[in-house]
């Protein structure tokens, strides 16, 4: 295939680098597809895992902010703002010492979300029905609210492994993108 020079700086512009190393970003896609389909067979493994690791950033940035916010002398919000950190340590700890029960936790906010995030976006396709494009939103506010009604049916199950469900089908869908760019890439040398 011949591009023309136009054509071969907008490929240049729009790929920059990556087409020189389209192999390394094709490499890079396959290990998160592979994995985003472990995760999906060891959920409950990555949703503790994620959970701890969690907890372990909400420990380190509470204890970070606690520092900085010591240092301040003589600030007037200096107290609040040493509140903060300290509910930051909290919540870490509490997830640390039981990322059982926080997964458990985490999953009926995250259904109460789904929930909430549906129905806003039925209001959305209501108020915008017969115009083009609304379909999306019927569908997204659905898949939502059936998404919260499966995960708050399946409780306390479901807060064992929706966590990581959720990570790894990330993992798994951009893994799927980058492959998806390594070869567009490929193809537009």
């Amino acid at each position: 295939m011949t591009f023309t020079p136009n054509e071969n700086r907008l490929v240049r512009d729009l790929f920059g680098d990556l087409r020189r190393n389209w192999g390394w970003l094709l490499a890079l896609g396959v290990v998160f597809v592979l994995l985003g389909l472990c995760g999906l067979v060891l959920t409950v493994a990555v949703t503790i895992a994620t959970v701890l690791v969690i907890g372990i950033f909400l420990i380190g940035g509470g204890v970070l902010l606690a520092i900085q916010t010591l240092r301040a002398r003589g600030w007037q919000s200096r107290w609040w703002q040493l509140l903060i950190a300290l509910l930051y340590v909290a919540a870490g700890v509490l997830m640390v010492a039981d990322p059982v029960d926080a997964s458990l936790t985490l999953t009926l906010i995250i259904a109460v979300f789904l929930f909430a995030a549906g129905i806003l976006r039925l209001m959305i396709a209501w108020q915008h029905r017969g115009e083009r494009g609304n379909g999306l939103f019927w569908l997204t506010g659905l898949i939502a609210i059936l998404l919260a009604i499966v995960i708050a049916a399946e409780w306390p199950v479901s807060g064992l492994m929706v966590i990581g469900i959720f990570v790894s089908l990330e993992l798994l869908f951009q893994g799927a993108a980058c492959v998806a760019l390594a070869l567009a890439i490929k193809g537009a040398r």
